[in-house]
């Protein structure tokens, strides 16, 4: 089946979301197991989870592909878990388990995109696979074919499902039959025990072994899916559950009566076993755990199936957007209800109260709303070891990847638009930054060499450091480089040493001779720069040389609130966010300089700043022209500081960020708009933007 023949049913969204969690976690553990060169028994255990679930949902998907290669990884962590001791080649099976993560990440993205997914399984990756496992097979001197999973016992599905009061305890059985062509029967059924288990406990089901054994598909698709189990619901609400299953073809649903404490089974199915008694549940409930630890361990169904109650939920995102919107018009009524001119004269006492009681609870709701789409860095994070890993090896580098605070929290708009800028500057300090083993041993540095990644919290900001122990920036290098490239038109003693080190964020600016499969393009820091300030973040570097480089990401917490500062310029508003401001104070006319040019600057504290008048910049007609009756605000936005003139300051508030209208977008120096309390329009302030106009 292929991404254009399934709509984006909630299914499908589950399915993609699932997956890619799963090859994420896939990726760090092998990579941690490559790392240490030990596989620990919870680890070829979660492994083999993660690829039974896989193929799994694959399979019910009609993704036969990734199933496929699934599954043949799957057989090869069967055969590591069954084995006590064996040697593993590490590298060969981090080269297979990777492979398959990569080829799997890219058929999801095919999905996501609506695209045609390949039809038949990657055969070469499968036989790699199979290789595999048959000269594991060699080495412990198996001879017999492994199996696709052992036998197990009788299984039995202990839900936590309690009954309401005043409703009385009935045991059902049913007898499900598929569509016929729908395959993998067995997974199928698998998800009608899962979706029991919020309204029956003590779920017996025949056959035992569904999860493990691939082969009861047949048995089902010949005979049905039998179960039965204990439900205060009335029959219908049970019918009507189990009438929601996929690619159901027959129901037969039937209600027990007390006397009745066997499932009577026909003669195709187990006929060794014609009857299983009740007191085998009875006994398994007292205990609340299945007669099959191996089941447990793997974290089958049985494990799974109701162990704790549910306390996270999966949400879309663009519900999350929706709601945010919600609570951003809501924010903008509350204002313009409670800072209506029209309420301004008389006192309201009543009216106050509610008032303020009104923007408290629309205070939390925001709040909550922003935390809900606040997600942690880690996953973000984590990604990087495995671009550390391949481009250590490709480049004969020894590196060590650190990781610090990375359970600080962004909102998942923001983390969306970092993971490209990350990925550029990895690999970036991989390919430039740090030297090879023989320079590192010459300049007496120990060989394996160290990136970290933290991330910390400050104000409301978010800044992410991403540093390198190597041989640092090359001043005279870059500069030159840019020079002949005309990036830089100043002369060297009005350069400061970041400034020069900015260059290399430019387009077109890279210090690398030859073009190798990592850089040489000058595109990499150019997309970084880019996406950072898309985002309303800033990049910062430092770096010295010998000893390494430090590059600074300051990116906002949310980009749909933020604190800003209003000021009033004529008849128009302003919102300069309040983390690009540093001061504000009151100039006379004698304390700015004008040159032949008109430009203007002022001397602070015996520094020079470039003053921009907003008044000019946006061709308003009106407004204050003489300084001395406006006010200085200084922003700073990458290490340049300059001086915004307004005519007065309103105050500071927290506004719900708008996008601009089409015809608005081409004007340089504006980031988008927000609605006041009195309902008027304030044009929030590009920092960024403003400093480009600067010559």
């Amino acid at each position: 089946m292929t991404g254009n023949d399934m709509s984006r049913e909630p299914m499908l969204e589950m399915f993609l979301f699932e997956s890619t969690q799963m090859i994420e976690q896939l990726e760090e553990i092998i990579i941690r197991c490559e790392k240490s060169r030990s596989l620990e028994p919870r680890d070829v255990n979660e492994i083999f989870r993660i690829m039974h679930t896989v193929k799994g949902a694959a399979a019910m998907m009609m993704f036969n592909n990734i199933s496929t290669l699934a599954h043949s990884l799957e057989d090869l962590f069967f055969f590591i878990r069954e084995q006590k001791e064996m040697d593993i080649d590490f590298d060969l099976l981090s080269e297979l388990s990777l492979a398959f993560a990569d080829y799997t990440r890219n058929e999801l993205a095919k999905i996501e995109a609506g695209q045609s997914t390949e039809v038949g399984p990657p055969e070469q990756m499968v036989a790699k696979n199979k290789d595999c496992l048959e000269q594991m097979k060699a080495s412990c001197g198996a001879v017999a074919e492994v199996a696709s999973a052992p036998k197990s016992k009788t299984m039995f599905y202990i839900s936590k499902y309690e009954t309401a009061p005043g409703k009385t305890l009935q045991r059902y059985q049913a007898r499900i039959y598929f569509d016929e062509g729908c395959l993998m029967e067995n997974v199928r059924a698998y998800t009608v025990i899962n979706n029991l288990k919020d309204i029956g406990n003590d779920i017996l089901f025949l056959p035992p072994d569904i999860i493990d054994n691939d082969e009861t598909a047949d048995t089902i698709r010949e005979s049905g899916f039998f179960v039965t189990f204990t439900s205060g619901e009335e029959y219908a609400d049970v019918e009507k559950n189990l009438s929601q299953t996929a690619f159901l073809h027959r129901l037969e649903l039937e209600q027990l009566d007390e006397t009745e404490t066997a499932m009577v089974l026909p003669e195709a199915v187990t006929p060794e076993k014609r009857q299983i008694s009740l007191e085998d549940i009875r006994e398994v409930a007292k205990s609340g755990k299945t007669d099959d630890p191996e089941r447990e361990e793997v974290g089958g169904m049985a494990a799974a199936g109701g162990a704790r109650h549910q306390s996270v939920i999966s949400v879309s995102i663009r519900k999350l957007d929706t709601l945010m919107d919600l609570v951003g018009e809501i924010v903008i009524s509350e204002a313009m209800v409670t800072r209506n001119p029209g309420i301004n004269g008389p006192q309201l006492e009543h009216f106050s109260k509610a008032s303020r009681q009104l923007r408290k609870l629309t205070t939390e709701l925001q709040d909550i709303v922003m935390s809900i789409r606040m997600v942690p860095v880690a996953m973000t994070f984590q990604k990087m070891n495995r671009l550390v890993r391949d481009m250590g090896k490709k480049l004969n580098k020894d590196v060590e990847l650190e990781i610090i605070g990375e359970t600080t929290e962004v909102d998942k708009n923001i983390i969306d638009n970092l993971s490209d800028p990350l990925m550029h500057l990895i690999r970036n300090s991989m390919d430039h930054g740090l030297e090879t083993r023989e320079e590192r041993e010459a300049a007496g540095k120990p060989l394996k060499a160290k990136i970290t990644l933290e991330a910390r919290n400050v104000g409301g900001e978010v800044w992410i450091f991403v540093r390198d122990d190597g041989k640092g920036l090359k001043r005279d290098v870059i500069l030159e480089k840019a020079r002949c490239r005309g990036l830089v038109t100043k002369a060297d003693s009005e350069l400061t040493d970041k400034e020069i080190y900015a260059c290399i964020l430019l387009p077109g600016f890279s210090t690398k001779e030859n073009v190798s499969e990592f850089s040489g393009r000058g595109v990499g820091m150019d997309v970084v720069k880019k996406n950072i300030e898309k985002i309303g973040g800033s990049i910062l570097l430092e770096s010295v040389p010998g000893q390494g480089t430090e590059i600074l990401l300051k990116i906002p917490l949310t980009l749909a609130i933020i604190n800003g500062i209003e000021i009033g310029v004529g008849q128009s508003r302003y919102t300069i966010p309040t983390t690009s401001i540093t001061e504000s104070f009151k100039v006379d006319d004698k304390d700015v300089i004008a040159d032949a040019d008109g430009n203007e600057i002022i001397m602070v504290r015996g520094q020079c700043y470039p003053v921009l008048r907003i008044q000019r910049m946006f061709n308003l007609r009106n407004g204050v022209n003489a300084i001395r009756d406006g006010i200085m605000v200084m922003i700073e936005y990458n290490g340049r500081a300059a001086c915004l003139f307004a005519d007065r300051l309103i105050g500071e508030q927290q506004v719900v960020v708008k996008a601009l209208p089409t015809y608005l977008k081409k004007v340089k120096g504006l980031a988008g708009c927000t609605i006041l309390g009195d309902g008027s329009i304030s044009l929030i302030l590009d920092i960024n933007g403003l400093f480009n106009q600067i010559a």
